[in-house]
C-alpha cells in the first residue's frame, strides 16, 4: 500500500503538457506512476485544448472537477462532460478529451496501465466533430 498525502510533493511543479496535447494544458501528478503503469493526474485544459487520440491498456476513469469539456470515442460524436461527471473509457478504446471552445475543464485522469498515444486531433477534425451539435 502507498499513501500520498496532499496532491503532490512540494518539489513537483505543475507541468505544461505539450507532446501529446494540442493547446495549453497543465498537469499535476496526484500519485507517482506505479510499476504497472497506472497514473493519477489532475489535468487542466484551456479553451480548445485537448489530448491527442489515445487509448489505455487497462482503461481510464475521468472525474471532472471543474468546468465543462468534451470526451470523444473514435467514430462517435463528442459528449459534453461537466463538473461532477465521471467517465469510464474501456481498455483499448481510442478517444480524446479536453476543454470546449470557450471553457476551461479540469479532471482527474486515472489511467490504468500504460497510455498508448496516437495522432493529433487537428483543428479541422476538431471543428468538424463539433459542428453537428452547433459547437455544443
Amino acid at each position: 500500500m502507498q499513501i500520498v498525502r496532499g496532491r503532490a510533493p512540494d518539489s513537483t511543479p505543475t507541468q505544461a503538457r505539450s507532446d501529446t496535447f494540442t493547446g495549453t494544458v497543465w498537469g499535476d501528478p496526484v500519485l507517482p506512476t506505479t510499476a504497472e503503469g497506472n497514473t493519477i493526474n489532475s489535468v487542466t485544459f484551456t479553451p480548445g485544448a485537448r489530448t491527442y487520440w489515445h487509448h489505455h491498456t487497462g482503461g481510464q476513469i475521468l472525474v471532472v472537477t471543474a468546468g465543462r469539456g468534451w470526451v470523444c470515442s473514435h467514430g462517435g460524436p463528442p459528449e459534453v462532460i461537466r463538473a461532477g461527471d465521471v467517465v469510464w473509457v474501456p481498455p483499448g478504446e481510442r478517444h480524446w478529451h479536453g476543454g470546449t471552445l470557450d471553457t476551461v475543464m479540469t479532471h482527474l485522469a486515472v489511467s490504468l496501465g500504460p497510455t498508448v498515444w496516437s495522432d493529433e486531433v487537428d483543428e479541422d477534425e476538431y471543428r468538424a466533430l463539433l459542428a453537428p451539435e452547433g459547437q455544443r
